[in-house]
């Protein structure tokens, strides 16, 4: 893999260890479509290279990027608080949310995680046409949104 952008992780384990997160040149497929490869080293289950595969060279690096977000956040060893990211520039920062739309009744769900279980939010408050979840650390876990057709960026409407 030609790499293009790489980013290491502190992995508070014992002993500790680094994650390593390689993304690599897009190429295109005989096809005619785009694959753009990446590695995740250091967490459990990723260390070999993967790729995924769009209509052109941006839309697979994007997808790419996308999938290396969510695989990291999604891991246990984030879910568990053990991945250092002190590395990482402040400021705000992209997170992956998951959205599910509902046209018939006209409601959205944003989730600021793939799962929210039942019973994991613990607080709600509703503020004009949404209904903001709260999970048991007072963080929130997502949004219900009514009137999503007018109030929903067009993006995030799938």
């Amino acid at each position: 893999m030609y790499e293009i952008a790489h980013r290491v992780l502190a992995l508070r384990s014992d002993p500790p260890r680094d994650v390593v997160v390689t993304v690599g040149m897009p190429y295109e497929e005989p096809t005619g479509e785009w694959s753009c490869p990446y590695r995740i080293d250091g967490l459990d289950g990723w260390e070999h290279e993967r790729k995924v595969t769009g209509p052109d060279s941006l839309a697979a690096a994007e997808l790419a990027l996308a999938m290396v977000r969510a695989a990291v956040m999604g891991s246990h060893e984030a879910r568990e608080g053990r991945l250092n990211w002190d590395d990482v520039s402040p400021g705000p920062r992209a997170q992956t949310v998951w959205v599910t739309w509902d046209r018939e009744h006209d409601l959205a769900y944003i989730a600021m995680k793939r799962e929210i279980l039942p019973g994991e939010a613990v607080r709600q408050v509703v503020a004009e046409d949404a209904v903001l979840d709260y999970g048991e650390k007072g963080r929130l876990i997502g949004v219900e949104l009514n009137n999503a057709a007018a109030r929903l960026p067009s993006e995030m409407r799938m």
